[in-house]
């Protein structure tokens, strides 16, 4: 532990002025400085810090300092920042040209690859993001079933679009505010929303909308409030009532997709939607998107059906080479074990050192996703996560930040750790971590 005490120490940032100065630059001309909510720090108070680069689990700011990445830019870095392989499958792309907006050999490979990978989706649409995702397979869900409503979780959050803004996660709980500004009574009106891990109330609400639901969607792993997986039970729950009631049941695995399992949290539980949503997590950290599931569903999508859904980024070339090699990586043999056993380190680590402290911790894990809140009660739903300490959370994420580790600037956020977490890494986050606990 000297060593890493000692690598922790040298490591820690001295400044941020160049991140400073360039916060009151973005100001100028970017709302808020930042181009996604998240990141302007409001969570944790201070300003943001400004990165110049990023290799293996570690990020550079643009001040020269050095810290752990737990952030992954949100999840999709399994094999960490810069992997040299996906680099230059990146390059050997791009030298064949950035964009044609008409098809390429690579995105049927790389679509046979995902289906094959996720056996649930026997087709599957490009797209460029999350977002773009999410919103696409609740389209393509009302026009198969014919239906309007569609169930979200409360605190579920499935990216940006109008009728998933209502009692989202994410951003929304950050920044604490119900929904959206712009988004009409009527949109929001068919939105309905259902505690996670809520058998009988997923239960009453159908039974309240006979034959009026088009769909339920789910992140199979709360993400976007913290890390909050499903109850004993609870994903098995969801696929009866929504086959029996013939709704359209879509997994949102824009955050799980091949984080805790290879084929995703479907695969880690076993229980196989009608719908898959991926996004950045199967684009090796470019922006890619995807959506899909049984035939009979996506057959619906133009041209072959009258759902209508297009991109003229939808497979770009950059993006597809930098996911098939990003699926191969992660598809090879001890890379979930790898993975599994660094993160058990990391978060029994921290455990025993609030422990130690005498501070309530309570931390939710699956695989290499996971977050620590400062509360003394199981944390289960979003009710329960918004019962954490957030303001302590806030002063352990700045003593973390001085001590050279980068988490997420909000409570309601999930970490994450890559094959590029090695011991040294895990040994200087839990020294940190010591040192945190003991100012708070």
């Amino acid at each position: 532990m000297k060593a890493a005490t000692a690598a922790a120490a040298k490591a820690m940032p001295s400044n941020r002025e160049r991140s400073r100065a360039l916060f009151e630059e973005a100001k100028q001309r970017i709302p808020g400085g930042v181009n996604s909510p998240v990141r302007a720090f409001r969570g944790v108070g201070g300003d943001p810090v400004f990165f110049a680069r990023g290799k293996g689990a570690y990020l550079y700011d643009v001040d020269g300092n050095e810290y752990v990445d737990y952030v992954g830019s949100w999840g999709p870095l399994i094999v960490g920042h810069a992997h040299e392989e996906i680099l230059d499958a990146i390059a050997k792309a791009a030298a064949e040209g950035t964009s044609f907006g008409a098809p390429t050999e690579r995105e049927v490979l790389f679509a046979d690859e995902l289906c094959r990978a996720v056996p649930s989706m026997e087709m599957v649409r490009l797209v460029s993001s999350g977002t773009e995702a999410t919103m696409a397979a609740l389209r393509v869900a009302r026009g198969f079933t014919k239906r309007d409503k569609i169930v979200k979780i409360d605190g579920g959050y499935h990216g940006a679009s109008d009728t998933l803004l209502v009692a989202g996660g994410s951003g929304i709980a950050t920044l604490g505010i119900p929904g959206s500004a712009g988004v009409t009574a009527g949109t929001a009106a068919d939105t309905l929303t259902v505690a996670w891990n809520d058998e009988a109330a997923m239960r009453a609400l159908f039974a309240a909308n006979d034959g009026q639901i088009a769909a339920v969607i789910v992140e199979p792993i709360c993400g976007n409030i913290g890390c909050v997986p499903p109850a004993r039970g609870y994903l098995e729950a969801l696929r009866e009532i929504t086959r029996a009631a013939g709704a359209v049941l879509i997994f949102d695995e824009v955050m799980t997709g091949f984080r805790v399992a290879f084929g995703g949290a479907q695969a880690r539980y076993g229980v196989q939607p009608d719908m898959t949503t991926l996004g950045k997590i199967v684009g090796g950290g470019l922006p890619v998107g995807a959506y899909g599931g049984r035939r009979d569903i996506m057959s619906m999508v133009a041209p072959l059906g009258p759902v209508y859904q297009a991109g003229t980024l939808s497979g770009n070339p950059l993006a597809v080479a930098a996911g098939r090699k990003m699926l191969e990586l992660c598809g090879r043999p001890g890379t979930y074990e790898t993975l599994e056993r660094s993160s058990a380190a990391l978060v029994d680590g921290l455990g025993a050192l609030a422990a130690k402290k005498g501070l309530a911790l309570t931390s939710n894990r699956v695989g290499s996703m996971f977050t620590g809140f400062f509360s003394d009660a199981a944390v289960t739903d979003y009710a329960s996560a918004k019962k954490s300490d957030t303001a302590r959370f806030g002063k352990f994420f700045h003593a973390m930040l001085d001590g050279g580790i980068y988490l997420a600037p909000s409570q309601f956020e999930a970490a994450f750790v890559s094959t590029a977490h090695d011991q040294r890494a895990i040994d200087r986050t839990l020294d940190a971590a010591a040192r945190a606990f003991a100012a708070l």
